[in-house]
């Protein structure tokens, strides 16, 4: 009564709004799937069960369900039936994103081509609704129906803030019934896409970018008097109570993203790129959802040696371990659901991810309950269950089983037929009663194709003609006497079928074929070989970082006690011959003579030389996607500390080189540059741990060519200042609306917070510090007297190679210096540069360091410092402070290193000769007590390295031979940044 009672009312209720064209079909016919294996959800399946729908919805599953008269029945014997998956990250039905303006990327297009009340930046579309551009595409229906998606969550991959994604029936073509959810979520990410304006030109612009958009979405929603009408700021609010996927390509940019969501009190669900697996610890922490892709690197084409060698380990090892990523996020408790996305061999790397160990329960949430779940419909989609949406797939097997095929999707009801469910013939003999007679018959089957014979007595075959249709199959043969059968029938199961026919006279008969007999020794030995082998797994190798010289096994901070070494202390004793120095908890606890510790780890340092850790004031390593956001004159906004790359190569060099910290800066595009980020090179630890917590802020300025865009060709001539007079007044400017802002915000608490002009606020409260790029003598003094006009000092001049011209305004003004030793006439205006710079400036009392602003040189700053020996005749002490205790004071550090002294930190290298020597190597190099770079270890890495190539390209190379797919390697070439860098974010597209 109750099914009658639904039937009755869901046809009054099933009204739509569209004309009717000719005479209405009023039925609504429920359809009962019966004797099916019904897969109800991960959790639950269900044995010869009956599944009954109507219209586009379940309202009954179960194996004592009661079936209406009326209903259609459909057999669906030795058939599985499961929950359409569900895919959260698509592109189903949506045009090819296209670009507004018709400016080539890289000319300078400082404003939106976009027409109306909208966001100033291209890349910021909040407004865009999937729902309104979506038509339906049966070429990719198909396609993902095959997979098993019957549900997908579409957007458009395009730009920083793209909008909402429609949730929609994979399959159906009317948009008014395909569309389940109109707005089902916003998607965002860190390109900016086809935007051709030029902001943002860098991965910390793009994040500049969506922290001002959060900042200006609240001010938005709360100002009673802004001035303007915002229709995209207006859907950002709106679309802030929607589930919130955020895309990424590259593991660190999850991290990177969720600072962001901590920040504005967000949940991202993270799309993510499959190396998830690298940093499982640091994952753990911060709890994320995943959308991963259910896609693994082909095996590399290595036979070419000179692409092999070229070939990054961390390739390699990516391609072996890529399969495991599911599995460990899985035993690490990290949730996850699984996209199809641009991914044609889905299937069979869905097979392979269970073969290296994930279950099939866990695959079928993380397809179907899991999104459904994560985009608030768990009511509606995910399971087999009545009153959800009749979204369900039919296979002939198992779908998790490599030959088993899709064969109907049914969305909101509709069927779709996939695959023609065609009977399988099992090989073997039958017993093929007609009546009352009884034939042998013999099935064979080779490379998928069968053959039926008839076997009589005297051992005859004679072939048989059939035709196999669904699962009816059509038999006609030669019986005794060469007169012939006609048969018709059905495969019930492989080894049993049965029918009726005619007989040589034209008698109807009746038929049944029964298995009674295995396939010949010969028929199975002739299966595909390549089937039966077995795939080597291996436990998967992740170094951390992921790279060549990573640790496998992290070091530990332990006591050392480092014995009979030539100290250089950088402090009142000077150099100290045959000291000791004894490190614990990451600090240096004693410095001395005859030192004893017990329980200490002993270091016989006799013949050697101990120092504090170098210290670069300028480097520009270990930065992902852009050094430089020089699309505007001021980008105080950003902060390189958003983009560090612990996964740098660099970091590991540079330790070999005795550097233990640094400043990254941002490069010298325009008058205002970024925020730096101050860092230890604490190799293996993850972009936040590499920071020094409680260090002060600094920002980078810079004066001279680069600002003004002299040396970046004839296009650039529209950002302003063009000109260097042109640069003191951006100073003037910015400084002057800095303050203005400060004094409107003291009256007006509710006024919209402006991220550069709060940075810039910072420097006129002596809360944030400038290194300002600097060469010509006027330019330096012209930015002294801004500083001193508007009561602030400026820190640091780096590269000041005129500073020997100007030293005594720099002491009397408290800057210091940041120089090159020795770089000159590399553009017109270092000509005045001289290798005694460094000298001049130290003698007249400034405080004076060497950096290197470059990543090759980087790893001798020790021989940098000698030069000032060489050329202006320093002091090997005072030289050595140039690259140790003198960089720390200039980044307000001198109290925690830079020096030997009790109570800092354990930043220590030992070297095997006068670290100013060209001879001398760094030994150990210590970070917070722990040896980071050991000159034994690594020559134990380099073999292990060499190892795990020869390994993996032998690998691979046998891989092509057995028929893997292939694809050429990527060979990279490393980038490595400079101040005058003004490239692209490299991958950000």
């Amino acid at each position: 009564c109750v099914l009658v009672l639904y039937f009755c009312l869901n046809a009054l209720s099933a009204q739509i709004t569209l004309p009717q064209n000719g005479v209405k079909d009023q039925r609504s016919i429920p359809i009962a799937f019966v004797h099916a294996q019904i897969i109800v959800s991960a959790d639950k399946t269900l044995q010869d069960a009956t599944l009954l729908i109507q219209e586009d919805k379940i309202i009954g599953v179960g194996k004592q369900l009661r079936i209406p008269e009326n209903a259609r029945i459909i057999d669906a014997q030795r058939q599985f039936i499961y929950p359409s998956f569900i895919d959260l990250y698509s592109d189903y039905g949506l045009p090819e994103p296209k670009s507004i303006g018709k400016s080539p990327r890289l000319l300078p297009q400082m404003k939106s081509n976009k027409k109306g009340p909208f966001m100033w930046n291209e890349a910021l579309k909040p407004e865009f609704q999937a729902v309104n551009a979506w038509n339906y595409d049966k070429k990719q229906a198909i396609a993902m129906q095959k997979k098993g998606f019957g549900v997908v969550l579409s957007h458009l991959p395009d730009g920083i803030c793209r909008g909402t994604a429609a949730l929609v029936a994979v399959g159906v073509k009317d948009p008014h019934q395909a569309v389940i959810e109109p707005n089902a979520a916003q998607v965002l990410s860190f390109s900016k896409g086809k935007s051709t304006q030029t902001y943002p030109t860098s991965l910390m612009g793009s994040i500049a970018l969506l922290r001002q958009t959060y900042l200006d979405g609240q001010w938005y929603a709360t100002a009673s008097d802004k001035k303007e009408k915002n229709l995209s700021l207006e859907a950002w609010n709106k679309n802030l109570s929607l589930p919130q996927i955020f895309s990424t390509n590259y593991l660190l940019d999850i991290f990177r993203a969720n600072e962001i969501a901590s920040t504005y009190n967000q949940q991202y669900i993270f799309k993510g790129s499959g190396d998830e697996y690298q940093r499982l610890d640091a994952l753990k922490k911060i709890h994320p959802k995943l959308i991963i892709p259910m896609k693994f690197p082909d095996v590399l084409d290595l036979t070419d040696p000179m692409e092999a060698v070229q070939t990054g380990l961390t390739q390699m090892l990516h391609w072996q371990n890529a399969a495991h990523n599911p599995r460990l996020l899985d035993e690490a408790g990290i949730r996850f659901a699984i996209t199809g996305y641009d991914n044609s061999d889905f299937k069979s790397n869905v097979l392979k991810a269970i073969r290296y160990g994930l279950h099939k329960s866990t695959l079928l949430r993380a397809l179907t309950s899991t999104p459904a779940k994560w985009i608030n419909q768990s009511n509606t989609i995910g399971s087999i269950e009545s009153g959800k949406l009749a979204n369900f797939f039919i296979c002939d097997g198992d779908y998790f089983e490599k030959n088993t095929k899709v064969l109907e999707h049914w969305t909101l009801g509709k069927r779709n037929i996939l695959e023609p469910n065609k009977a399988v013939l099992t090989p073997g003999n039958y017993n093929l009663v007609i009546d009352d007679m009884v034939f042998v018959m013999q099935v064979k089957s080779k490379k998928n194709k069968n053959k039926l014979f008839i076997v009589h007595q005297d051992t005859t075959k004679i072939k048989m003609d059939y035709k196999i249709d669904d699962r009816m199959i059509y038999l006609n043969f030669a019986g005794p006497n060469t007169a012939f059968y006609s048969l018709t029938g059905v495969i019930q199961e492989p080894g049993k079928w049965s029918g009726t026919g005619t007989d040589p006279v034209g008698n109807w008969v009746q038929w049944k074929a029964i298995k009674i007999g295995e396939p010949d020794k010969k028929e199975l030995e002739s299966k595909d070989k390549k089937n039966t082998q077995e795939e080597t797994i291996e436990e998967p190798i992740i170094p951390f970082p992921f790279s060549a010289y990573g640790w496998l096994e992290p070091p530990e901070q332990k006591k050392y006690l480092i014995k009979n070494a030539t100290l250089w202390t950088n402090e009142a004793q000077g150099i100290i011959k045959n000291g000791d120095v004894l490190i614990q908890n990451g600090k240096i606890i004693k410095v001395g003579k005859d030192l004893k510790a017990a329980g200490a780890v002993v270091i016989d340092a006799t013949d050697k030389h101990l120092t504090s850790g170098i210290i670069d004031e300028h480097t520009h390593i270990a930065i992902s996607r852009g050094v430089n956001e020089g699309s505007q004159a001021s980008s105080a906004e950003v902060s390189i500390a958003d983009v560090i790359n612990s996964e740098d190569i660099n970091i590991y060099r540079q330790l070999a080189g005795g550097v233990t910290a640094a400043q990254l800066l941002h490069g010298s595009a325009n008058p205002i540059g970024g925020q730096s980020a101050i860092v230890k090179f604490r190799w293996g630890a993850t972009p936040e741990e590499m920071k020094i917590k409680g260090a002060d802020g600094f920002i980078k300025f810079a004066l001279g060519e680069n600002v003004k865009q002299v040396n970046w060709g004839d296009k650039f001539r529209k950002r302003f200042p063009q000109t260097r007079m042109g640069v003191e007044q951006v100073y003037m400017d910015m400084f002057n609306r800095a303050k203005e802002y400060q004094e409107a915000k003291a009256k007006t608490p509710s006024m919209r917070k402006d991220l550069e002009l709060e940075t810039l606020s910072q420097i006129i409260n002596k809360k944030r510090f400038i290194t300002c790029h600097s060469y010509q003598q006027g330019e330096i003094n012209m930015l002294m007297k801004v500083a001193d006009h508007f009561g602030f000092k400026i820190n640091t001049f780096t590269h000041i190679l005129e500073g020997y011209k100007v030293a005594d305004k720099m002491k009397q003004h408290g800057v210091g210096a940041s120089t090159f030793s020795d770089w000159w006439a590399y553009k017109y205006e270092v000509i005045d540069a001289i290798p005694h710079n460094s000298t001049i400036m130290d003698d007249m009392g400034i405080t004076v360091a060497i950096n290197s602003d470059d990543a090759e040189m980087a790893r001798r700053l020790n021989q940098e410092a000698a030069k000032s020996v060489m050329y202006g005749g320093s002091t090997e002490e005072a030289a050595w402070k140039m690259v140790t205790l003198h960089p720390a004071k200039l980044l307000h550090l001198d109290h925690r290193m830079g020096s030997i002294k009790p109570g800092k930190d354990a930043d220590l290298v030992i070297w095997s000769d006068n670290p100013l020597s060209i001879y001398a190597r760094a030994e150990k190099t210590f970070v917070d007590g722990k040896i980071l770079f050991d000159i034994d270890q690594d020559v134990q890495k380099r073999d292990w390295i060499k190892a795990q190539r020869t390994k993996l390209i032998q690998k691979m190379i046998q891989a092509k031979k057995d028929g893997a797919k292939t694809s050429k390697p990527k060979i990279k070439k490393h980038h490595l940044y400079h101040c005058d860098s003004i490239d692209e974010q490299e991958t950000n597209h």
